[in-house]
């Protein structure tokens, strides 16, 4: 589905706002690079700077000083029209509230999007029956929110952003809202795209959950990345309590997980996503419904 993730770089970025007659820091000299296919997660407590952050890389925002750089462009100085064809082609947004509208089938959340950005008929409909079949939907896909449990929610709107075929996802609190065995779900369904398909990941969140399932894990501080010692000491600490929700396998690249994995609860057609010349994964699986609970009733 996608050649290559993107690539991100922030140097020395920081972003100033005024309260009150005061300068107050919501980031400041924050330095980091995330590499195509990474999946990174930003911790750290409310406040920190982490929404900040997404929104800078985003162009949602502009850093009061510092470069923000996608696949080696400038996001702080492009244009508005810049912008809108970036979010467009490369970027896919998650967010805590889902973001559904109601009245609308899961089908036609996930699609809507596409109509917005002028994609046809035959390719719309390719693309969602696609990212459905991934998140292991297909077959509630004329459901409404309302019908839906909230993992199921949350998962309509991942495949909403990936029927836009982004190289780069942003994720802010993608599970702030749901119980610790589906959040483990979600994360899982990120941690697979970013190592089946090369999907840049980057989420913030303020759950342990994550250092489970993330590749890389950066805390924020005050608006800063922490120093070496302190990521160390969190990083001891959150192993010692590790989630048991977290016991998927790491498997290569163009491979499901199995035992208690993404694939046995929510039945990923993986096939279908992997990409071109990848070897290994399953084949022809059948589509099922989701196995386990997401924390609602349906």
């Amino acid at each position: 589905m996608v050649s290559e993730g993107a690539s991100v770089e922030l140097r020395s970025v920081s972003r100033r706002f005024r309260a009150g007659g005061e300068d107050v820091w919501a980031v400041r000299e924050v330095s980091l690079s995330v590499g195509p296919g990474e999946f990174l997660a930003l911790v750290g407590r409310s406040g920190s700077g982490k929404t900040t952050l997404l929104n800078l890389i985003a162009g949602l925002d502009r850093p009061t000083s510092g470069e923000v750089l996608v696949d080696g462009a400038r996001v702080d100085r492009m244009s508005d029209r810049e912008l809108d064809r970036l979010r467009r082609g490369t970027i896919g947004f998650i967010f805590q509230s889902f973001g559904l509208l109601p009245l609308l089938s899961a089908r036609e959340n996930v699609e809507l999007p596409l109509r917005i950005a002028g994609v046809g008929y035959r390719e719309r409909q390719k693309r969602v029956d696609e990212a459905l079949a991934f998140v292991g939907l297909r077959k509630r896909a004329e459901h409404r929110p309302y019908e839906l449990s909230g993992g199921e929610q949350q998962r309509v709107a991942i495949a909403r952003a990936l029927a836009a075929r982004p190289r780069l996802i942003l994720a802010d609190e993608p599970t702030g809202e749901l119980d610790s065995a589906t959040a483990s779900t979600v994360f899982g369904l990120l941690r697979d795209l970013a190592r089946m398909e090369g999907i840049t990941i980057i989420t913030c969140t303020h759950d342990r959950l994550v250092m489970e399932m993330a590749g890389r894990v950066e805390e924020l501080a005050d608006g800063r990345l922490v120093t070496e010692g302190r990521r160390e000491v969190l990083e001891r600490t959150l192993a010692r309590e590790r989630s048991p929700f977290a016991a998927a396998r790491a498997a290569p690249p163009g491979e499901a997980p199995t035992g208690s994995g993404l694939s046995s609860l929510i039945g990923a057609d993986y096939a279908q996503f992997r990409r071109p010349g990848s070897a290994g994964g399953p084949r022809g699986e059948p589509d099922r419904q989701p196995q386990g609970n997401d924390g609602a009733k349906p």
